[in-house]
């Protein structure tokens, strides 16, 4: 490698950092304990590897009576969302501000969700991370925004 190629590389590498921190693998997520989350979108980032949201939960996060209950779209791959969204909870951390990792830009597209953006109100159920003890991130398997819901593990079906 020529000495200006390793100087470039050094040079890009810092810019690099934050995006491989901001990605977490899926064993990172704590798949036996579903949480539900519900408040205002305040930044969103439509990119890859995945859409994010910045969620700013609502005071007195509650679980809807009717979670359970609510319907589901099919979708490609075989996932029990029924009941995922029976044994949801609402998170023990206190935190207000959560992250909240989407579905890869491709996928969002393919169920037709618009560009969210800050200010919109949503609700979501997905896994939060295995260390409670780090961030609030949650990878979302159910999104509802709008009226609608999108499930987010697959393609639509």
């Amino acid at each position: 490698m020529k000495r200006r190629d390793l100087v470039l590389a050094a040079i890009a590498l810092p810019a690099l950092v934050p995006l491989a921190r901001a990605h977490h693998g899926w064993s990172s997520f704590d798949q036996d304990r579903p949480l539900y989350l519900e408040g205002k979108v305040v930044k969103a980032r439509w990119q890859n590897p995945h859409a994010e949201l910045d969620l700013e939960v609502v005071p007195g996060l509650k679980l809807p009576a009717d979670l359970a209950r609510r319907q589901l779209p099919a979708q490609s791959a075989n996932v029990d969302g029924k009941p995922l969204l029976a044994k949801a909870t609402v998170p023990t951390r206190k935190e207000t501000l959560w992250e909240i990792e989407l579905a890869p830009l491709t996928r969002m597209e393919a169920w037709k969700v618009a560009e969210i953006k800050p200010g919109t109100m949503i609700s979501v159920v997905g896994f939060g991370l295995k260390d409670e003890k780090g961030e609030a991130v949650l990878r979302a398997e159910y999104l509802f925004v709008d009226g609608k819901v999108y499930a987010l593990r697959s393609s639509p079906a």
